[in-house]
């Protein structure tokens, strides 16, 4: 459901290798390149990116850089289940939101980027930070925004959810806003930001962004945001409604019937009839709305006998410019190199993401995480549809703080 931001693929020749190889062969000293093998992970749409940095690190290093095509739904699952026996990568693409489950099973090692650290968005290195320690080298960014329809409302962001809605009556759109909740099932994810603007996260961080288990969105700010969810839901004003789910918020406001929606890039495409503007969510709750921010980038596996190796091809190959550009021209998504963030962004809808991304955090990666959706889209759609609020977001809490201590 990606739109494709950027400019067309670069096209590089390059030679893939198909089969699957060891980590395990070559130095064991982890340090030196002649005769040693970097084994690389990737799917199709990044390969010749990759390929062209392994090629300029294998001139200079004398090492060889096998890469391994596979399905990128595939990489997680058999990451975990090959470096264990020595079988897997020493480097493979991947999700942030998969780092506590990596973690966990003992398969990443943390590695050190040094002075690029301060190349990155801020929040793309909080996504790959785990206790502390930097799990992963970022290379992009994916999250939700405003989108407003220009004939109706201009391109201006309104601060506040009230201005917002204010604006699209007095545009006379038939909805002021649309937002979708998945139908019944809910979707906190999408009205995370407007959460946020409570001062109610999901987990609790630490002073090193790292987060906690936690659970952040109890006590008055929690139920604040539920009170405003019940007075905008079906027994207030209507504004949300658990009658949308995705294809119907993209087709209500590609048809001119809502004037603004909150959305990602992925669903840009969808809106071919309408010119439109992206700009950062507005705040409901007094604070800034940051939404959840995804990050893709490359793990370093924690079996690799060429870890020093692989560390210097992330941090002096992947970490530049050069690398970065030709992962955005590959598949292009927001980039967390912070340069080409800003040269990209002069598409004003890039741009819009960009400062949402800016404002946004890291979705927990921690293994808790897996356990809250159920329990949070639940009491979302609830109270949407007309439940107590206090109490139908206070019994969530027990649930999920109870489902997380067993």
């Amino acid at each position: 459901m990606r739109k494709q931001l950027g400019i067309g693929a670069l096209v590089i020749a390059s030679g893939l290798v198909l089969a699957g190889c060891s980590a395990g062969d070559g130095d064991q000293s982890g340090g030196g390149g002649d005769g040693a093998e970097l084994v690389i992970w990737t799917d199709a749409e990044r390969e010749p990116a990759i390929r062209a940095a392994a090629e300029a690190f294998e001139e200079e290093s004398g090492a060889t850089v096998t890469l391994v095509q596979k399905n990128f739904e595939d990489l997680r699952n058999d990451f975990t289940a090959q470096v264990p026996t020595g079988e897997g990568p020493d480097i493979t693409v991947g999700a942030h939101d998969w780092l506590g489950a990596l973690v966990t099973a003992g398969v990443v090692d943390t590695i050190d980027i040094g002075a690029a650290a301060e190349e990155f968005e801020q929040v793309s290195l909080d996504a790959f930070t785990y206790d502390g320690q930097l799990y992963a080298l970022p290379y992009s960014l994916e999250t939700v925004a405003l989108v407003q329809n220009t004939a109706l409302v201009g391109t201006e962001a309104p601060a506040t959810w009230d201005e917002m809605i204010q604006r699209g009556i007095d545009a006379g759109a038939e909805r002021p806003v649309v937002i979708n909740t998945a139908g019944e099932t809910g979707d906190a994810y999408t009205m995370y930001g407007l959460q946020t603007s409570f001062g109610a996260p999901v987990f609790v961080q630490d002073e090193t962004g790292s987060y906690t288990n936690e659970v952040g969105m109890s006590g008055a700010p929690g139920e604040a945001f539920a009170t405003w969810l019940h007075e905008n839901g079906s027994a207030g004003t209507g504004y949300l409604s658990t009658t949308i789910d995705y294809d119907i918020n993209n087709e209500l406001f590609n048809s001119g019937q809502a004037a603004y929606t909150v959305q990602g890039p992925w669903a840009i495409s969808s809106f071919a009839d309408v010119d439109v503007a992206v700009n950062p969510i507005p705040s409901a709750g007094g604070e800034t709305a940051a939404p959840f921010v995804g990050v893709q980038g490359f793990y370093l596996s924690s079996q690799s006998d060429n870890a020093l190796l692989a560390n210097e091809f992330l941090v002096n190959y992947l970490a530049t410019e050069d690398a970065q550009r030709a992962l955005y021209e590959a598949d292009p998504r927001i980039p967390a190199f912070s340069t080409l963030a800003e040269e990209v962004a002069s598409d004003p809808v890039i741009a819009g993401f960009l400062a949402s991304s800016q404002n946004g955090v890291p979705m927990p990666s921690i293994p808790e995480m897996g356990s809250v959706w159920d329990f949070w889209n639940a009491a979302e759609t609830q109270i949407i549809n007309g439940a107590d609020p206090a109490t139908t977001w206070s019994s969530m809490i027990t649930e999920l703080e109870g489902s997380l201590a067993g």
